[in-house]
C-alpha cells in the first residue's frame, strides 16, 4: 500500500467546500483560535508539533516527526506495505511471464497497478471518512493480504490473477487517501507536512532500490514463494497499525450509501475554487513527468544504453525528488518552502524541454535529476491543502487526490509511449516538457487567483 492516513488536525473552524469562508484565511496561516494545537501529547505518544508554530516561522525537523510514537508506527508500517506492493508487482509479472510467456500480458500487470485508481477514488472514497481510520487502513492490509493469498494458489486462472491485481490496487488507494488524511490526527503543523514528505521519501526510493530489491529477491526464490514474503509484509504492517495507534471516531456522520456518499464528496470538493486548483497542482505535473517514463526503454536504446542505462535513467527522478525534499525539508521553515513552492512548480518540467537537443544519457539523467530537484513546492502544497479542506471531507480529498495523481501519470506514460511509435523519444520528452510547462502555468494562475499565502 502506499499511502498517509487519518485524520488532520481539528483546528479553528474549517471553511466550506461548497463555499469560500466569508473572512478568507491564508493556506498556511489559520485563525488565532487555532494556534493552540490540540490533539498532541506532551510525552510524544500522540500527535501535537511541540517546539513549531503554525505561522511556519520554525521547523522542527524530520528528528521531531520521529519523536512522536504513533508516527514510527505508521512510518514503519509504510515501509513494510510498500515494500509488499513492489515486491508483489515483480513477483506476479515474473509469474504471469513463466505461464504464458507473453510481454503483452506481462505488461498488463503493471498497467492494472493504474488502471483501478480512478475507479476507486470515485466510489471509494467515502469510506476513508465513513469508518474509523485505524478500522479502515488495517482492514485494507489485511483484505490485501488476502488478496495476494489467492494468487499463490497453483492452478489460479490468469483471468483471475488479473481480477485480484484489480482488487489490490483499489484496495492500495483507499489505503492510501485514509493514511494521509489519519496523519493530521497524529501530526499537527509542520510536523504534518515534514510528515507527508517522508512518507513521499519513502515511496520515492522504492523506485530507486525498490524493484532492485523485489529483483533478487524473486531471482532468490520462486514467484509463489515471494508472492508468500509480500504476505508476512502486510499482516505485519496491519499488526503495527493496530497496536502502535489509537483508535479514533470517524471523520464523518453522514449515512447515507456509500457510492453516493463518495460522488457527493468529491462533487463538493472539486466545487471548491481552492480545492479544485490545489488539486488540479497536484496532479498536472506527474502526468507530464510520467511520459518521460513512458519512453524510458525506446530512449535509452536508441542511446545506446542497455538495460543498466535504462535503470539509472528512470531512478533519475525519484532521486532528485528525494534529495529536495530531504534538503526543504531539513534546511527551510514552513514560511520560506511556502515562496518556492509555486517558482518550483513552474521550472520543474523546464528541464525536459531541453531533450529538444537529444542529449547524451549522462546528460538526459541529470536533466531528470533537475526536474526531481523542483519537487520540494510539495511541501507548500501540502501545508494549503490541509488548511483549506475541512476536516469531514479530508480522507476523501487525500483518496481523490492520490487516484487522480496515479490514473493521470498512468496517461501520461501511455501517451508518451504511443506517441514514440512515430517521434523520436528525446523530441516526446521534449513536447512534454513545453506543453506541461504551459499547463503548470495555466494551472499556478488559478491558485494564485483563489489565495496564495503572502509570506511574512
Amino acid at each position: 500500500m502506499t499511502t498517509d492516513s487519518e485524520q488532520p488536525p481539528r483546528e479553528g473552524t474549517p471553511p466550506s467546500p461548497a463555499a469560500p469562508d466569508p473572512t478568507p484565511t491564508t493556506p498556511g496561516t489559520r485563525p488565532e483560535s487555532a494556534n493552540q494545537s490540540t490533539g498532541g501529547a506532551a510525552d510524544g505518544s500522540g500527535g501535537g508539533s511541540a517546539g513549531t508554530g503554525e505561522d511556519g516561522a520554525t521547523s522542527a525537523g524530520y528528528g521531531a516527526v520521529f519523536a512522536v510514537r504513533e508516527f514510527r508506527a505508521m512510518f514503519a508500517a509504510h515501509v513494510l506495505s510498500m515494500l509488499g506492493t513492489v515486491v508483489s508487482e515483480v513477483a506476479l509479472a515474473v509469474l504471469v511471464y513463466r505461464e504464458t510467456d507473453s510481454a503483452v500480458l506481462t505488461a498488463l500487470v503493471f498497467a492494472l497497478t493504474v488502471l483501478p485508481f480512478a475507479l476507486s477514488g470515485l466510489l471509494l472514497s467515502g469510506i476513508a471518512d465513513r469508518f474509523p481510520s485505524r478500522q479502515v487502513l488495517v482492514g485494507c492490509d489485511l483484505l490485501s493480504a488476502v488478496c495476494i493469498a489467492a494468487m499463490i494458489v497453483p492452478g489460479m486462472p490468469l483471468a483471475a490473477l488479473f481480477l485480484l491485481r484489480v482488487v489490490t490496487s483499489m484496495i492500495a488507494t483507499l489505503f492510501t487517501g485514509t493514511r494521509a488524511a489519519s496523519l493530521g490526527d497524529i501530526l499537527t503543523g509542520d510536523l504534518f507536512v515534514l510528515g507527508r514528505s517522508l512518507i513521499r521519501i519513502v515511496s520515492q526510493g522504492s523506485q530507486i532500490v525498490g524493484f532492485g530489491l523485489a529483483g533478487l529477491i524473486v531471482a532468490w526464490l520462486s514467484p509463489r514463494q515471494t508472492l508468500l514474503v509480500t504476505v508476512c509484509t502486510f499482516l505485519c504492517s496491519a499488526l503495527l497499525l493496530r497496536l502502535g495507534t489509537r483508535s479514533r471516531p470517524a471523520r464523518s456522520s453522514r449515512k447515507a450509501a456509500l457510492m453516493r456518499q463518495s460522488l457527493a464528496a468529491t462533487g463538493e470538493i472539486m466545487g471548491h475554487p481552492r480545492i479544485r486548483a490545489l488539486m488540479l497542482m497536484w496532479w498536472v505535473p506527474p502526468m507530464f513527468f510520467g511520459v518521460a517514463e513512458g519512453v524510458a526503454v525506446p530512449f535509452a536504446a536508441d542511446a545506446g544504453a542497455g538495460a543498466v542505462g535504462y535503470g539509472v535513467f528512470l531512478a533519475a527522478m525519484p532521486a532528485g525528488t528525494v534529495a529536495s525534499e530531504v534538503l526543504a525539508g531539513t534546511l527551510l521553515d514552513a514560511r520560506a518552502r511556502d515562496r518556492i513552492a509555486i517558482p518550483l512548480a513552474a521550472l520543474s518540467l523546464l528541464p525536459m524541454a531541453v531533450f529538444c537537443v537529444n542529449p547524451s544519457l549522462p546528460l538526459s539523467v541529470a536533466l531528470l535529476v533537475l526536474t526531481g530537484l523542483c519537487a520540494a513546492y510539495a511541501l507548500g502544497m501540502d501545508r494549503w491543502f490541509v488548511h483549506v479542506v475541512p476536516p469531514e471531507l479530508r480522507g476523501s480529498a487525500m483518496t481523490l487526490m492520490g487516484a487522480g495523481l496515479m490514473t493521470l501519470q498512468g496517461v501520461g506514460m501511455a501517451a508518451g509511449g504511443a506517441v514514440a511509435e512515430a517521434v523520436p523519444p528525446y523530441a516526446v520528452i521534449c513536447g512534454a516538457g513545453l506543453i506541461g510547462t504551459a499547463s503548470v502555468l495555466a494551472v499556478l494562475r488559478s491558485v494564485r487567483d483563489t489565495g496564495v499565502p503572502t509570506p511574512a
